[in-house]
C-alpha cells in the first residue's frame, strides 16, 4: 500500500529539495564553468525547484480535497461524497493533466477553488496570500516562465516581477516605472548575483515551514 498523501510530508519533502538544490548551487559556484555555462546550470536549478513547488502545492491540494470535499462542492455546485480516495481527488485538482496555475493570483484562485476561498480561513490559502511571500513566488513563476519559454510575454511578465520586488511595492507598475527597467537576458543571469537565488530559497522554506506548522497532518 502506499503512503498516504500529508501536507507535513510534503513540506518535509519540499525543504529537502531545496537543502539538495543549495548544494548543488555551491557546486556550481566552484566549478569554474564559463559565465554563460553557470547561467544555464541556473535556470536548471530554477526548474527544479518550481516543479518541487508545484509537487507541493498539488499534493497540499489533494489532501485538502481527500479530508473535506464539501468547499469544492460549493465551488463547483456539484455534490462530491464528502470522503474520496487521492487518485479520485488528484483527478479533480489536475483536470487528468499536468498541474499548473496561472502566477501568484492563480495559485491563490485555484486553492480557494477547495478550500473554501479566501473567508475560510484555511491554513494553506492564509500562507500563500501573505504579504511576505509575495515577491517570492511572483518571481519564482515568472522566472520558472522566462527560463521555459523566452516569449516576450514571459519576458515582460519576468520584468514586471523584478521592478516590483526593486521597488519592493505589490501594486500595479506605472509605464515610467517599467521603461526605467531593464530585463535580464536571462533568469538564471539574475538569479547567480547579489544571493538572489538564496533568498529566494530561504523564502521557500519559510513557507514550507508554515505549511509544515499548519497541516493537520
Amino acid at each position: 500500500m502506499g503512503r498516504k498523501k500529508s501536507g507535513k510530508f510534503a513540506a518535509g519533502k519540499f525543504k529537502e529539495t531545496t537543502q539538495r538544490i543549495r548544494e548543488y548551487l555551491d557546486e556550481i559556484d566552484d566549478s569554474g564553468m564559463t559565465d554563460q555555462a553557470v547561467t544555464w546550470a541556473y535556470e536548471a536549478a530554477l526548474m527544479k525547484i518550481a516543479v518541487a513547488f508545484e509537487s507541493l502545492m498539488l499534493e497540499c491540494l489533494i489532501v485538502a480535497l481527500n479530508n473535506d470535499s464539501e468547499p469544492f462542492s460549493k465551488a463547483t455546485s456539484i455534490a462530491f461524497p464528502r470522503h474520496m480516495t487521492e487518485k479520485v481527488c488528484e483527478y479533480l485538482v489536475t483536470g487528468g493533466k499536468f498541474f499548473d496555475f496561472k502566477g501568484r493570483d492563480g495559485l491563490l484562485g485555484d486553492i480557494g477553488r477547495f478550500v473554501g476561498g479566501k473567508n475560510a480561513g484555511h491554513y494553506l490559502y492564509e500562507a500563500i496570500k501573505k504579504p511576505r511571500y509575495h515577491h517570492p513566488l511572483t518571481l519564482l513563476i515568472a522566472l520558472r516562465n522566462y527560463a521555459a519559454h523566452e516569449s516576450p510575454q514571459s519576458k515582460e511578465t519576468m520584468k514586471r516581477a523584478i521592478v516590483g520586488f526593486r521597488l519592493g511595492t505589490t501594486k500595479k507598475l506605472t509605464d515610467q516605472q517599467m521603461k526605467a527597467a531593464n530585463a535580464p537576458l536571462a533568469a538564471g543571469a539574475w538569479l547567480k548575483t547579489q544571493s538572489r537565488f538564496v533568498y529566494l530559497l530561504d523564502e521557500l522554506d519559510a513557507l514550507a515551514d508554515e505549511i509544515h506548522q499548519g497541516a493537520p497532518y
